[in-house]
């Protein structure tokens, strides 16, 4: 009789472990995708800042640029024209993240770093651990009880 018992007690426990495995391993994938999902949010919104931040730009660059070279032809000062190369830089920047292969360079760029320079990313004292946690928990808490 017991056996019985013995046998259908480890047989519930082994289905339950099963599911208990199946529920964490969707909940990680679940907890993945969301992830990914508020990265690729993230980065369509600041694309779209870009986008966005070259209309302006590119107006008051326009403006600039027509005003300026108007300005060293009637005065005959050519120096004028000078403010337009750093101006053209960060117009030709915004473009390129708005509209260019910016993205796609800093991709390759990164897997570059997270492949070959991997020491430069590590944390400054190694990764965190439960136990340094802890220990940083127990020194601010002020009724830190020890059992």
């Amino acid at each position: 009789m017991g056996f019985i018992f013995s046998k259908s007690m480890n047989e519930n426990l082994k289905s339950q472990q099963e599911f208990m495995l199946m529920n964490s391993r969707l909940q990680l994938e679940r907890q993945l995708i969301m992830q990914n999902e508020m990265r690729e949010r993230q980065m369509a919104m600041q694309i779209a800042w870009s986008r966005e931040f070259l209309k302006y730009f590119g107006t008051f660059f326009g403006i600039t640029a027509v005003s300026l070279t108007a300005g060293a032809i009637k005065g005959k000062k050519p120096v004028l024209i000078f403010p337009m190369v750093p101006l053209g830089f960060v117009l030709a920047y915004q473009y390129d993240m708005g509209y260019g292969t910016l993205i796609h360079r800093m991709k390759g760029e990164a897997e570059n770093i997270l492949e070959t320079e991997k020491s430069k990313l590590q944390l400054p004292k190694g990764m965190i651990t439960f136990e340094s946690l802890e220990k940083a928990r127990k020194e601010q808490s002020k009724f830190f009880i020890d059992k």
